[in-house]
């Protein structure tokens, strides 16, 4: 008859099963088994089992110690943890299983092997073959944590506690106790980690390592993996002595079978070892790392914060900074003041701390830093930490004095990234010796070679084809894209090229160079908000609104603090998206930022598209003496550079719509002039020449439908979908001819991105086909609804109008008849049914 076994049916392998049901079915007096397994995977258990199998059938054992009893030869005699028997009484069990009379079933580790148990070993092994435990399948989990939960696992948690204990049963035994005591506490969830409780019994374990195994067991902690010449010079041994230890650590359990720490034991050994120990060794082994030339940035890494100081600890944290730079320039940048804390001068560290904390976005330490540098007499990096400072200075918007340093930086790339500087502040004639593609006897590295290309295209494009220009900067960023993350640039080719094609209505090509840009982190953080910002700029030029908004406000949540440059872009794009929004509160709140924003940020070449926004926002709001002198800082800037029509155009274009608005239709005219003088420059500029010829024609009530549209589609051609509907858009509410109006209107609707329909005809509403019984939103017309929506939203008449693109008296007609078809007596009436009836519409409560 075969008895089944009870409680640690769970942890019993198919083999070890059948073992033990045989063994029940046909008892065996005199059984003879050894019993292999690292610490942990169930080898007392077993000899439980079996004890248990051995009752059921009659045959008598022996109480289960780890001393042997002298108990005769009849029991059967089972023996725990052989490895820790002397080796007397390893000969002795040896004879008394050559004797024969007596039942002998031993369980071991794989190491220590001394060659008294490896002699009983090979003994036992005559009769049956050793029996070694491996780690639990996920079956075999998934049944212990019921057995401790009483519940079927999700399999989720059986996933998680598997990997977290490479399955070794006691591991998973405990992780099952500590999560059953969560669950008696009412906590359901799903661990993240391993439960501290189950890590808190560890502590026994760790307790009795010897001393080399805990060091190798904290070496692996740290990262260092299996380097055997790094752990030999640890421990003390010949690099093929190592394995003798590695071999110790295996038998405790607490490895996986590559040698990696489990992760339950990887925490047990960070929490539960004395810190000292664990800085101890790391700082050891970064020693060592250091002497071989090797990587050291895990290790000082995890030294952080320690307090640990010296000169040893200081140079690797000196070489982990270095390590870092590119991938983690603000991690670099701690470790760089981790290695001064500990004791290295600062004077030392100085250059490579400020690059690294320019590259993190981080300018003020920066800027002192390369400015203590700039100003030692005596130091060998004043060249590097200027060019550092000269870069830094460039966000912070003083791009002539960014161009000084990198001119008296004088060699590598900064004599090109200065012509940029001169150029973009227009000093065209200094800046044209400083073009060679690489000073004499410079190495033509990548940097050198795009900083080169850089300014050859910054100043083709105020002296020569747009077409050139936008070609040579699109090549320099390619060729940064490789080298770029490390380097603390005054404004990336990416941006420059983005800006030239926004300039000329290339706006795929704009898009384009960005993304490939923030995909090889060029320039690292300090260069990340600029190139995303200029997406959203793009997103704003198309009509996109709502995407650039929300783009926009993502930047100002994954950026600590804009610098002056990307601040003014920043607040220019709020200016703009208010005002394609009609939103007139939200333009004015913006604007007291863009007083700011403007002072802080001296005009340049590179932020003509934020000063043209700014200054229609200024007419708009009756603020133009705010924004005048830097617009006449702008136009001495352009003159001075010979008026170059790609950077100029745009700028016109926003002073015709500044003057329309302000009602200044002798300058609208002049800007006018100005567009139409450009005109053959390029299509952009003609297509912004014809639209601004419309413009005038609309402003005096002359309108040509035709004209109008065909301007109006072309401006969409050219990537501004929302100027070119809103000109179509404000011809129709001004022009006395009712079929063209319904033409432009259709044309203004389609060019933002609405359905054209039969909505209006001579603008009036075309009923709903619907019920119109009293209290039923259908009773409204489309364009009812529409008005009354946005009227519910909070927009003013006015608002309404210009998003529309109808008049405001036309607003106040469809109230005025929304409310009498409603019989309401008074507006707070009428609001209050218009909410009700434009529920199912998601009209604001």
């Amino acid at each position: 008859m075969t008895h089944p076994v009870t409680r640690p049916q769970p942890l019993l392998d198919p083999r070890t099963r059948h073992l033990l049901d045989t063994f029940a079915s046909v008892p065996d007096p005199t059984p003879r088994l050894a019993v292999v397994a690292p610490g942990g995977h169930g080898k007392t258990t077993l000899l439980r089992a079996l004890a248990e199998a051995c009752r059921r059938a009659g045959v008598d054992v022996a109480p289960q110690r780890r001393d042997l009893p002298d108990t005769g030869d009849d029991p059967v005699l089972l023996v725990d943890d052989a490895h820790h028997l002397s080796d007397p009484q390893l000969r002795d069990l040896r004879r008394r299983v050559e004797r024969g009379r007596q039942g002998v079933v031993v369980a071991c580790r794989p190491w220590p092997r001394p060659t008294a148990l490896t002699d009983l070993l090979e003994t036992l092994d005559l009769g049956t073959p050793p029996l070694t435990l491996g780690p639990l399948d996920h079956e075999r989990t998934a049944g212990l944590l019921a057995e401790s939960l009483d519940a079927t696992p999700p399999p989720g948690l059986v996933e998680h506690v598997h990997a977290q204990t490479g399955g070794v049963p006691r591991f998973v035994r405990r992780v099952a106790e500590a999560l059953a005591d969560q669950r008696r506490r009412g906590d359901r969830d799903l661990p993240a980690e391993v439960p501290p409780a189950a890590v808190a019994r560890f502590r026994h374990d760790l307790d009795r390592l010897d001393p080399d195994v805990r060091r190798l067991l904290l070496a692996l902690e740290a990262g260092v993996g299996l380097r055997m010449d790094l752990l030999g010079a640890l421990l003390g041994r010949a690099a093929d002595e190592v394995g003798e230890v590695m071999a110790a650590a295996r038998a405790t359990g607490l490895l996986a079978a590559d040698g990696a720490l489990l992760p339950i034991s990887r925490a047990a050994v960070r929490s539960l070892l004395p810190a000292e120990q664990r800085v101890g060794v790391r700082q050891r082994l970064a020693e060592l790392q250091l002497a071989r030339g090797g990587p050291v940035l895990p290790l000082a890494r995890s030294l952080l914060g320690t307090g640990i100081g010296g000169e040893s600890v200081a140079a690797a944290f000196e070489a982990a900074a270095g390590e870092a730079l590119t991938a983690e320039p603000a991690l670099s940048a701690q470790l760089f003041a981790a290695a001064a804390a500990a004791g290295r001068p600062v004077s030392a560290l100085a250059t490579g701390w400020a690059r690294a904390a320019a590259l993190a976005g981080d300018l003020d330490p920066a800027l002192r830093l390369a400015d203590q540098v700039i100003g030692a007499d005596d130091s060998a990096d004043r060249a590097d930490a200027a060019r550092v400072a000269a870069a830094a200075l460039a966000h912070r918007g003083q791009l002539g004095r960014s161009a000084e340093l990198y001119r008296w930086a004088g060699s590598g790339s900064a004599p090109a990234f200065a012509a940029v500087g001169l150029v973009g502040t227009g000093q065209l004639g200094p800046a044209e010796p400083l073009l060679a593609e690489t000073p004499s006897g410079e190495p033509p590295t990548l940097l050198a070679g795009a900083a080169s290309l850089m300014a050859l295209g910054v100043h083709e494009s105020v002296t020569g084809c747009w077409t050139g220009a936008l070609a040579t900067l699109v090549r320099a960023s390619s060729l940064l894209e490789p080298a770029g993350r490390a380097v603390p640039l005054p404004d990336s080719p990416a941006a420059l090229a983005a800006l030239v094609a926004l300039h000329c209505g290339e706006l795929d090509v704009a898009d384009s160079v960005l993304a490939r840009a923030l995909a090889a982190g060029m320039g690292g953080a300090l260069m990340t908000p600029r190139h995303r910002l200029l997406q959203a700029w793009i997103l704003m030029a198309r009509g996109k609104t709502a995407l650039a908004a929300e783009r926009l406000g993502q930047i100002r949540k994954d950026t600590r603090a804009l610098e002056p440059r990307d601040w003014l872009f920043a607040v220019a794009l709020d200016v703009g998206l208010a005002r394609r929004g009609s939103d007139l509160p939200a333009l004015r709140e913006t604007w007291s930022h863009a007083g700011e924003a403007v002072l802080r940020h001296p005009v340049d070449l590179f932020t003509f598209l934020p000063m043209g926004e700014l200054a229609v926002a200024a007419a708009r709001l009756r603020e133009q003496d705010r924004i005048i002198p830097h617009l006449r800082e702008a136009a001495a800037l352009a003159r001075r550079l010979g008026d170059p029509p790609l950077w100029v155009t745009p700028l016109h274009w926003a002073g015709l719509h500044a003057a329309l608005v302000a009602d200044q239709h002798a300058v609208a005219e002049e800007h006018a002039t100005a567009l139409v003088a450009n005109r053959h420059h390029n299509r952009y500029c003609a297509v912004l020449a014809a639209a601004a010829e419309c413009w005038l024609g609309v402003a005096s009530g002359v309108i040509d439908p035709a004209r109008t549209e065909a301007a109006a589609r072309g401006l969409r051609d050219a990537g501004l979908c929302w100027d070119g509907a809103r000109l179509a858009g404000q011809a129709a509410i001004r022009t006395s001819d009712r079929k063209a109006m319904v033409g432009l209107l259709e044309c203004a609707r389609m060019l933002q991105g609405r359905a054209a329909g039969a909505r209006t005809v001579a603008g009036q509403a075309v009923p709903h086909r619907g019920g119109a019984g009293r209290g039923d939103g259908a009773q409204l017309s489309d364009r009812e609804r529409e008005v009354a929506t946005l009227v519910l939203s909070g927009l003013t008449y006015k608002q309404v109008a210009d998003r529309l693109f109808i008049s405001a008296k036309t607003v106040e007609h469809h109230m005025a008849r929304i409310r009498t078809r409603l019989g309401c007596a008074n507006r707070s009436e009428l609001l209050t049914q218009l909410r009700h009836l434009l529920r199912g519409d998601n009209a604001p409560a």
